[in-house]
């Protein structure tokens, strides 16, 4: 499943991201990559050590948990430091598969996370920069993705995907990996969609309580028996 998540971060938050950015020392994006991806890879990105990347990687992590339509989607069970790249002047990423295990280094010993799923967040509007589409392929086709700056797109971390070269401006972006509490994708779109249609019917003013109540017990006891905990 692709899932927009549409104002993960409030535009002052898009605003002051930029703006601490615009003084980043980049380094060579390749560092996080495992072997084959690093001969597709071609960008900058920001040291996973660098305070800045700390500071903003812990804003970002704090406003997607925060936000429903990501955690319905996620179901985080843990999330991966946000990391921070930059694409200019015709740099790529060539089709890929992410490392289907990262080592969060926050912890001693460093605490492994299964990449359920990838999540970028695009910083840069789409009128910034000319190219630089993520491009992701799943079972239903070929998608090309470019969000409004702040918005975030959350697929599946063993899809293939590539980001196509910039070659206008720059795009700035966030991303990152979660473990979910439901490895299996398909329960988590099971889940996802009884979510939402819960959220719905509340907003809509949930006239029939007990029905309300019961399909929020289906929603909870399904969780219960799918989760890793």
């Amino acid at each position: 499943m692709l899932l927009h998540v549409t104002e993960a971060l409030t535009a002052e938050q898009v605003r002051s991201c930029r703006e601490r950015l615009s003084t980043a020392q980049w380094a060579d994006g390749r560092v996080t990559a495992g072997y084959q991806s690093a001969q597709a890879k071609r960008n900058g990105q920001l040291p996973e050590t660098d305070p800045l990347a700390r500071d903003l990687g812990e804003l970002v992590t704090q406003a997607v948990l925060a936000h429903p339509t990501f955690f319905a989607g996620a179901l985080p069970r843990h999330v991966y430091p946000p990391l921070f790249n930059r694409y200019t002047d015709g740099e790529q990423f060539g089709f890929h598969i992410d490392n289907a295990i990262r080592y969060d280094r926050r912890t001693t010993p460093a605490l492994p996370l299964r990449t359920d799923l990838s999540a970028t967040l695009f910083l840069s509007g789409p009128d910034e920069y000319a190219g630089g589409e993520l491009v992701v392929e799943d079972s239903f086709g070929t998608h090309a993705v470019k969000l409004p700056a702040g918005d975030l797109l959350l697929y599946p971390g063993s899809s293939l995907h590539k980001v196509t070269p910039v070659t206008r401006g720059t795009r700035i972006a966030s991303f990152f990996w979660i473990q979910s509490l439901i490895r299996d994708a398909s329960q988590r779109r099971i889940l996802f969609d009884l979510d939402v249609a819960i959220q719905t019917l509340q907003q809509n003013g949930g006239s029939d309580a007990q029905t309300l109540l019961s399909l929020t017990g289906v929603y909870h006891n399904l969780l219960r028996q799918w989760s890793e905990t």
